[in-house]
């Protein structure tokens, strides 16, 4: 089922693309898992950042930079006091970096001037490791300047590290980065996305149940524009803003993040129907920052 006349309604050639964002939504990276010597739990990843055309919309391909070849870059996600170990090789042409939000020594921060982490040449790679902490939904990105087109470019994704003690269970769990495409080079988004393609979920409905319970793990990561919102139609949900907290702040159907700002959303729906979701700026929502659910019994 696509379009719902609403505008944007024609598809991308997603395996051209190389990824999908009906996947990116559930696809969380745990990582290589093995035990150290002193019983802490070690999780490897390897990331390769490579140069890659990604077709936007129809007809339009976006030279993006990216990590794994897929914007947002793969959700990376382990538990409170895990070692994190991440390769990342830099197959692109210029230098890139990867900066965590969260602890960690700056050796390993990923910002030029704090070792060797914080350029990686072309050709070259730089191991990150640390302790994942604080609990909470995080995320990184290259911080090689100029900061914001390395940004813009494609270079970011979602960093979930998990309390010791779980989280209540749910029956869905979600990744949603927002950002934007500056596809001329002008400083300005000319489209509005969620995990890359503009409409995605429009033309492709998110399918959930009535009364199945949902977590949202969403990210804005936006440059160009001050602030991003999300907007869920016929429903309310309570918001842990970073994930910090099991305890959630807010009961509400809205909310406004910055640039970076993160938060978890969990909601269940009372009805079947087509219920959509976007984000409550009218240029943002017709330029591609728009989703359905579809709940049915």
């Amino acid at each position: 089922m696509t379009g719902h006349g609403l505008p944007g309604a024609d598809d991308v050639d997603h395996e051209k693309n190389g990824f999908n964002p009906g996947e990116i939504l559930y696809d969380f990276d745990y990582g290589k898992v093995s035990t150290l010597p002193n019983g802490q739990t070690l999780r490897e990843y390897e990331i390769v950042v490579i140069n890659k055309n990604i077709e936007v919309v129809p007809g339009i391909e976006f030279p993006a930079w990216t990590y794994n070849g897929r914007i947002p870059g793969p959700t990376l996600r382990a538990t409170e006091g895990d070692r994190v170990r991440i390769r990342m090789v830099n197959g692109s042409s210029h230098p890139h970096s990867m900066h965590f939000h969260g602890y960690h020594p700056s050796e390993m921060d990923g910002v030029p001037g704090t070792g060797p982490g914080g350029m990686v040449q072309p050709g070259q790679e730089f191991t990150y490791e640390f302790d994942a902490e604080p609990y909470g939904l995080h995320l990184y990105h290259c911080h090689v300047f100029p900061l914001a087109r390395h940004i813009a470019k494609g270079l970011y994704g979602a960093f979930i590290v998990d309390p010791k003690e779980a989280r209540p269970k749910v029956d869905k769990e979600m990744v949603m980065v927002m950002h934007g495409i500056d596809i001329d080079f002008d400083d300005a988004n000319d489209f509005y996305a969620v995990n890359g393609i503009p409409f995605y979920y429009q033309n492709h409905p998110i399918q959930i149940k009535v009364g199945e319970s949902v977590r949202i793990y969403l990210v804005n990561i936006l440059e160009f524009d001050l602030v991003n919102s999300f907007h869920l139609h016929a429903n309310f949900f309570h918001y842990y803003p970073t994930g910090t907290s099991l305890t959630p702040s807010a009961f509400t159907d809205t909310i406004i993040q910055g640039q970076a700002e993160r938060g978890i959303l969990e909601f269940t729906y009372k009805y079947p129907g087509m219920y959509m979701f976007h984000a409550h700026v009218t240029e943002f929502a017709e330029l591609g920052w728009n989703g359905m659910f579809e709940v049915t019994n």
